[in-house]
């Protein structure tokens, strides 16, 4: 949004770390609730999987590429649902939800698809910090994946919807 002027630079920050928070807390009430499950689990990848993205084959240029367009299909995507002329009321939140389903099951295999850098840093953050019983590593060789594609797809959707919106 502060790409195409809607909203001022000096507020990304907040929004950043507000995205970060909630993602950082939402993983701890999980954790919390399921912690029982945790502790009975003995292999470190499938509690990791539980809090970030691994992707199913390790290329750092593919899984990147993945993540980009996928966040690019997201915020183009948005951009349209949410444009003024396009309001659906209520409905709204319903194509957004719609299209983030089929963004998982057409682009999220190869990734697992954050398509936003605080869905997956988050709780990898909280994967590190919390006494989790029998954790493994946090795989933070693969962390920059799920943040700088999202961050480059978003964009990238941005430029592009103010190309062709543009009068």
């Amino acid at each position: 949004m502060a790409v195409l002027s809607k909203i001022s630079w000096s507020l990304v920050p907040q929004y950043i770390c507000a995205q970060f928070l909630g993602a950082m807390a939402g993983t701890t009430f999980v954790w919390v609730a399921y912690k029982q499950h945790y502790d009975a689990t003995v292999n470190p990848a499938d509690q990791l999987a539980t809090f970030c993205n691994t992707p199913a084959i390790d290329n750092s240029l593919m899984n990147f590429f993945t993540e980009a367009i996928a966040t690019f299909v997201l915020m183009i995507g948005i951009l349209f649902i949410a444009a003024p002329q396009n309001s659906l009321g209520a409905l709204d939140a319903l194509p957004v939800a719609l299209l983030v389903l089929g963004i998982g099951v057409s682009l999220g295999g190869p990734t697992g698809y954050a398509i936003n850098p605080a869905r997956d840093l988050g709780p990898r953050i909280m994967h590190a910090i919390l006494p989790i019983k029998g954790k493994g590593v946090s795989n933070w060789a693969y962390s920059w994946i799920p943040v700088l594609g999202p961050i480059i797809g978003a964009v990238l959707a941005a430029v592009l919807y103010d190309v062709i919106t543009k009068p």
